[in-house]
């Protein structure tokens, strides 16, 4: 009779469990937002835009992009991580979500408050000065630099980005003196350097290239590990004599904490098949940039690395 009793218990809840979930709504069955912590415009946020389209298209379902620049990325990440955690509000992430906790302390999120998703693309950055500068190559603007009083100025998109972190490398490599200008993104900070406001910037491809190719800056070098093919001719940092300074600019997504798995893994699929389309891929390229995708695990394993080399090249800096 207990026996009974059991088995009739065990088939009572799991027809009530097969009832509950089989009126969940299927998901998503509402639109997707995806907040950009830069500027509307700049590298980041034309990347995400480039790929969305296609994961709309794989889900089934509109998929908002809503820039949230200011704070370097963190009002962007602070919003994340006080949203509901359904699958429905996803952060584009870069460098600026292992940099930021790095430098500072009295940040309202954390690395912890966020799980990846997926790694959907990468991008080059350009070190370039004024058409009307002296300098022709890093070490001649080095050599500017070093025998500048007051000290030379630059163009900062922001504390934490692999743009600012090259600069911050490059002075600390090479012993010179450099005063930032805080700038909301590299969009509004590239009119002013092509005006001579300050001396140089890196800046994301996106923004460089039309610019390089007008004749109103000169890329000087290139901080990705090889060079560009939409630049060919402008070395890399390392062959110009500055290894160190050699960042890697990647986006990706992350979601709130505890998002149920099943969101995660379909929202993985649809990243992984909108990236392998080659009308996404020709997006991602005009925008600046090339498809890059790494799957959950992969991204995690590379997120671990990217955070034990910018660790590294912290304590380096600070001593």
């Amino acid at each position: 009779m207990k026996r009974r009793s059991l088995n009739m218990a065990t088939l009572a809840w799991w027809l009530h469990a097969s009832a509950w979930a089989s009126n969940e709504e299927p998901f998503p069955s509402k639109p997707l937002k995806i907040i950009v912590p830069y500027p509307a415009g700049g590298v980041v946020d034309l990347q995400t835009r480039a790929m969305t389209q296609g994961l709309s298209a794989e889900l089934g379902s509109t998929v908002v992009v809503d820039p949230r620049p200011g704070a370097n990325g963190n009002i962007a990440a602070e919003a994340v991580a006080r949203a509901p955690a359904d699958g429905y509000t996803l952060l584009v992430t870069a460098p600026y979500l292992i940099n930021n906790p790095l430098i500072d302390n009295n940040l309202r999120w954390g690395p912890r408050d966020f799980v990846p998703l997926a790694r959907f693309s990468m991008s080059p950055s350009f070190l370039c000065v004024p058409a009307a500068s002296p300098a022709r190559s890093v070490r001649e603007f080095v050599e500017m630099a070093r025998r500048a009083r007051p000290a030379l100025q630059f163009g900062d998109p922001g504390a934490g980005t692999t743009q600012t972190m090259s600069v911050e490398i490059l002075k600390s490599t090479a012993g010179i003196e450099l005063e930032g200008i805080a700038y909301k993104g590299a969009p509004p900070l590239a009119i002013d350097l092509i005006n001579n406001t300050f001396s140089m910037s890196v800046l994301p491809s996106s923004v460089a290239y039309p610019h390089v190719k007008s004749g109103k800056l000169r890329a000087l070098a290139t901080t990705s590990p090889t060079r560009s093919a939409q630049l060919p001719d402008v070395p890399t940092i390392a062959e110009a004599g500055y290894p160190e300074a050699t960042v890697i600019s990647w986006y990706g997504l992350h979601a709130p904490a505890t998002t149920p798995a099943a969101a995660l893994r379909k929202l993985d699929a649809a990243i992984k098949a909108a990236v392998q389309k080659a009308d996404t891929q020709s997006r991602l390229v005009s925008a600046g940039g090339e498809a890059a995708y790494l799957g959950t695990e992969d991204f995690t394993r590379f997120l671990a690395a990217e955070s034990q080399m910018w660790e590294r090249i912290n304590r380096t800096m600070r001593k």
